[in-house]
């Protein structure tokens, strides 16, 4: 993310109208807007890789698999967030045509150096506070590593780190796989 520091508020009215004729992605949270900056192959991929595995697992599903194109709307904590693969299952989200979501009950976020500290951060804080999701999911891109937050009965998140060798459970979706099909053809790792 890239952020003027001079802050001024935007309100998320004006912002949702500017990202709609803008050529390039913005993240909202909190009044201030921060430009997204491009992605290096090993993200892409991974990205790519976990949206085709989530669809092929839920298509005959009701669920819909949304890569990082769509916004997610996080109402109470003023924030808009374009994560790189978000699931929905929510039939008001399946036949809405808008350009954001607002019940994901799965978000994965791929890391990079740039916004490691923030995904795992105040991001995840703020998406604590959508009360669909059941899941947060960040993957590494240099390593084979998984770190799989979710959310329990009561509440509380608890925390699965998944290795090279390991199978990865997506509890929210029912869906385990091997970790290497994740990281199939990620450059550097294979």
């Amino acid at each position: 993310m890239v952020t003027n520091h001079q802050f001024f508020y935007i309100s998320p009215e004006l912002y949702l109208k500017g990202e709609r004729v803008s050529p390039i992605k913005h993240e909202y949270r909190k009044g201030q807007v921060y430009a997204m900056v491009g992605a290096k192959k090993p993200h892409v991929v991974l990205g790519i890789n976990l949206a085709t595995l989530l669809n092929l697992h839920l298509i005959d599903s009701p669920c819909l698999v949304l890569n990082s194109d769509i916004k997610v709307r996080l109402e109470a904590a003023n924030c808009y967030y374009y994560p790189d693969v978000a699931v929905v299952c929510d039939e008001k989200e399946i036949n809405s045509t808008d350009d954001f979501i607002l019940y994901p009950i799965l978000v994965i976020e791929v890391l990079s150096k740039s916004t490691e500290a923030f995904d795992r951060g105040d991001k995840f804080i703020d998406y604590q506070t959508c009360p669909t999701l059941q899941e947060y999911i960040l993957v590494h891109q240099d390593q084979m590593k998984i770190e799989c937050y979710s959310r329990n009965e009561s509440g509380v998140w608890l925390e699965k780190i998944y290795n090279q060798g390991d199978e990865v459970m997506f509890s929210s979706i029912d869906y385990s796989l091997e970790i290497e099909e994740i990281y199939r053809k990620v450059p550097g790792l294979n």
